[in-house]
């Protein structure tokens, strides 16, 4: 039906690593996998398999949930985008957390993988608008951290040189020119 690859992190898996909840629904605990590091799997790259065949109008959802947290949408394929390459952005542990006992299994981070429709789900691209809301904050974090450095004070206002737009945006062109890694640090 579908495989999955954490890149850098694993061969390809089959729905055989998961646990089959019902007809539609498969889980697959992190814990088995990387143990309690789970936030460090950044990426999943899910696809599904040849002799599988999705209607038209369903998708194979995939949602990641952190110990004692709501499950959370990450994104899916269907059969027009047979595979993805999806961001993990872990949410934080739930407050469940302290439930266990030591007669209980500790709680685990899961990826969780269902059928659904397709008109149900959000926009396929949310990690790629998330991405981008990231990179525009961490762009705008630079400018005012730059601006703050050559601020007045006329009581209540901000005074600023009137070219620091253009200094800031030329002095973030050429470190992004020397430094191919300093773009992608915006990205995390």
């Amino acid at each position: 039906m579908f495989g999955v690859v954490f890149p850098d992190r694993s061969f390809p898996m089959d729905i055989s690593a998961f646990s089959q909840i019902d007809t539609f629904h498969w889980i697959l605990d992190m814990n088995t996998f990387v143990g309690e590091a789970y936030d460090q799997v950044r990426e999943i790259c899910i696809f599904l398999l040849n002799s599988f065949t999705l209607p038209p109008d369903k998708a194979l959802a995939v949602y990641i949930q952190s110990p004692g947290s709501e499950f959370q949408f990450c994104g899916a394929v269907t059969i027009t985008r047979p595979s993805a390459v999806l961001t993990l952005n872990w949410p934080e542990p739930g407050g469940q957390l302290q439930l266990t006992g030591p007669d209980t299994a500790p709680l685990s981070a899961k990826i969780g993988v269902s059928v659904e429709d397709l008109a149900a789900l959000p926009s396929l691209d949310v990690a790629a608008e998330k991405g981008v809301e990231r990179v525009a904050m961490k762009v705008g974090e630079n400018l005012f951290n730059y601006m703050q450095s050559f601020c007045g004070v006329d009581g209540s206002k901000l005074i600023v040189p009137m070219d620091i737009l253009d200094r800031w945006f030329t002095k973030f062109r050429e470190r992004a020119k020397r430094d191919p890694d300093f773009l992608k640090s915006f990205r995390l």
